[in-house]
C-alpha cells in the first residue's frame, strides 16, 4: 500500500517544520551510533544543465513518469548524499525486503528490479510564487559510490561495503557506509525536471529557480503502511538518523526560453542518454 502522496508545498513545510522542531537535538550525541544524510549542496549548484533532449518512449523514467516520448527541455542534474554519521546504513538485499513486506522497496516492471521507496524529494521551485514542480525520478539504489568530501563533515570514508544493487531473485548488498556517499549523476534515469509541459505539469517559465533536494523525507503513511522509524514530531521517514535536521540542500539555477541541444548551465555540452541510438538510459547501480 502506498503512502499518502502530500503535496509538494506540504511536504516542504514538513520537512522545515520537522528540522525546526528537531534544531535542539541537533547538537546532542546519541546515545547510540547512527547514519546521518546530508545532501552536497555544492556538487548540486555545479552539476546541472537546461537543455533540449531526446526522451524515447523506451526509456524507463518516460514510462514511469507519464512522460509524452519526444524532444523534451529539461533541467538534469546530480544529487549526492553523503552518510557523515557513525554508523553505517545497512540494508542488505532487496528480496528479503520485499518478502519482508517493510514497505522500503516496490517492483519495478520496466527496470525489473527494486525502488527504494522515499529516499530524496526533488523539487524546482519559483522563489517569487512558491510553486512547485516534481522531478522524473521514481526509484532509488543505495550504494557507496564515493568517498563522501570532506567539506561536509563527518568521518573519513573507510573500505567500501555496499556495491550491488540486486535484481529479482539476484542478491543485491545496499547501503551507505560511513564517510561514503550515494551518487546520483545526471545522467541516470529520471535525473531531471521537464519544463516544456511534457510530463503533465504546467510548464516552466524562463526565470531564476531553485533545485531543492531533501533526503530521507518525512512522509504520512496509510493505514496499514509501515512506518520504519518516526522523528520527534511523529512523522515517518525510511531510514534511522542521529540528525533530520540537515536532510536539506539547495542551489539556483537559471531557465532559458531556449536553450538548445547543447543546453545551458555548468555541464553545458556534455553527452545525452539517448546518444548514438540508446533505447535504454543508465540506471542506479550500472
Amino acid at each position: 500500500m502506498n503512502a499518502i502522496r502530500i503535496s509538494t508545498a506540504v511536504v516542504s513545510a514538513l520537512a522545515i517544520a520537522t528540522s525546526a522542531f528537531l534544531q535542539p537535538a541537533a547538537t546532542s550525541i546519541a546515545a547510540d551510533p547512527l547514519p546521518d544524510l546530508v545532501v552536497n549542496s555544492d556538487l548540486l549548484q555545479h552539476q546541472w544543465v537546461v537543455r533540449d533532449e531526446l526522451l524515447p518512449s523506451t526509456f524507463c523514467s518516460v514510462q514511469e513518469g507519464g512522460i509524452r516520448p519526444g524532444v523534451r527541455t529539461i533541467l538534469r542534474f546530480s544529487v549526492q548524499t553523503p552518510n557523515i554519521g557513525n554508523a553505517d546504513i545497512n540494508l542488505g538485499d532487496p528480496n528479503v525486503h520485499i518478502a519482508n513486506g517493510d514497505g522500503l522497496y516496490e517492483f519495478a516492471t520496466c527496470h525489473n528490479h527494486f525502488h527504494f521507496r522515499h529516499y530524496t524529494f526533488d523539487e524546482l521551485i519559483d522563489p517569487g510564487t512558491g510553486k512547485v514542480w516534481k522531478a522524473a525520478k521514481r526509484g532509488f539504489c543505495m550504494i557507496d559510490t564515493n568517498p563522501a568530501p570532506p567539506a561536509v563533515g563527518g568521518n573519513p570514508p573507510g573500505p567500501r561495503v555496499y556495491k550491488v544493487c540486486g535484481r529479482v531473485g539476484i542478491p543485491g548488498n545496499q547501503g551507505i557506509s560511513v564517510g561514503w556517499a550515494d551518487e546520483y549523476i545526471f545522467l541516470l534515469g529520471g535525473q531531471y525536471f521537464v519544463l516544456d509541459g511534457g510530463d503533465g505539469q504546467p510548464p516552466v517559465p524562463p526565470g531564476l529557480y531553485k533545485i531543492r533536494i531533501t533526503v530521507n523525507p518525512p512522509f504520512v503513511a496509510r493505514t496499514g503502511e509501515p512506518c520504519p522509524h518516526k522523528d520527534l514530531a511523529g512523522f515517518c521517514h525510511q531510514l534511522p538518523e542521529s540528525n533530520y535536521f540537515n536532510n536539506v540542500g539547495e542551489a539556483f539555477v537559471s531557465i532559458a526560453d531556449h536553450p538548445g541541444r547543447g543546453g545551458l548551465g555548468p555541464l553545458a555540452g556534455t553527452p545525452h542518454a539517448s546518444e548514438k541510438g540508446n533505447t535504454t538510459e543508465p540506471i542506479d547501480g550500472d
